[in-house]
């Protein structure tokens, strides 16, 4: 609602602007900007900056925010289809801010008569100077872009970094902003992004590990699984994104016969699933009396 009463007010105001004889001015002065609206916004040699200048500034402005908040909107509307659009959205629309300024900044010089011809020559050569010392700059801009175009990760991918876990909030010309489910944000230089895990790539596995005692009977424990398995996917289909599996035995360790259980989910549910696996199988486990051991210590008191 913000943008569209701003798209409003600058078309006004761009129509105002190119009908000056609406407006209580000088004859003088509404000839001046016809003449500067003729000559495309741009004053050759003039040294003294008048209304007329003014008017014709404040146009251009209200021109280049116009364009800019348009192509801003059909932007947002295009990042609404699926989140690679939203990610490459986001990117378009940094870039677009950023030049709207450039071209509202020469632009303007351009109207209140300063060559900008020298100008641009002087920042090329500024520029080249400071480019040495900003390579890192260019360099998270370039991979910015690498990371859109190559689909490595979009905005709400969950992303392993070094040993940050969290889902990709933003990706911007310079940076990546990353949440952990504690809302911790983790702000990354996209050059400074190497070696990750896009673990929203392919369905995750929430894991059980359970141990039974070597009394169990292994071949009725496994009869019992294949009967609750499918009862436990229908219970948590919220979660569960397929049926729990039974792995088999893991280990055989020093208190019990380590078991493995898997459930398909979707990452962002990976901790929800792997606590409500292990609830599960503690409650079919005490229904049908199995044990879970845990460590004992014996004790020999010497004669």
């Amino acid at each position: 609602m913000k943008n569209i009463i701003g798209i409003i007010i600058s078309i006004i105001l761009i129509i105002v602007l190119y009908n000056p004889q609406w407006l209580p001015l000088s004859a003088e002065t509404i000839e001046k900007i016809r003449e500067l609206r003729i000559e495309n916004f741009l004053i050759e040699g003039s040294r003294r900056i008048t209304f007329a200048h003014i008017a014709t500034l404040v146009l251009a402005l209200a021109i280049v925010w116009l364009v800019y908040t348009v192509l801003k909107l059909i932007l947002t509307q295009f990042g609404k289809k699926d989140d690679h659009a939203r990610t490459a959205s986001t990117l378009l629309t940094a870039l677009l801010k950023y030049l709207a300024v450039i071209v509202a900044f020469v632009w303007g010089l351009a109207i209140l008569g300063v060559n900008t011809t020298a100008v641009l020559a002087s920042v090329g050569i500024i520029g080249l100077i400071l480019g040495f010392g900003a390579q890192s700059l260019i360099e998270d801009i370039v991979t910015g872009m690498f990371i859109i175009f190559e689909g490595q990760y979009k905005i709400g991918d969950i992303i392993i970094l070094d040993d940050f876990r969290g889902t990709v909030k933003s990706i911007g010309v310079r940076t990546t902003t990353l949440v952990d489910p504690g809302g911790n944000l983790k702000i990354v230089n996209n050059s400074d992004i190497r070696n990750l895990q896009n673990r929203s790539r392919e369905d995750s596995l929430g894991i059980c590990d359970v141990s039974v005692s070597y009394s169990t009977d292994l071949r009725r424990l496994e009869q019992v699984l294949k009967e609750n398995l499918p009862k436990m996917y229908q219970a948590h289909r919220d979660i569960y994104i397929g049926e729990p599996r039974y792995l088999g035995v893991q280990a055989l360790g020093d208190n019990g016969v380590e078991l493995r259980l898997v459930v398909p989910t979707k990452e962002e549910n990976v901790f929800a699933a792997q606590r409500q696996l292990n609830r599960d199988i503690k409650i079919l486990f005490d229904d049908y009396n199995i044990e879970i051991p845990f460590p004992q210590v014996v004790v020999h008191r010497g004669e």
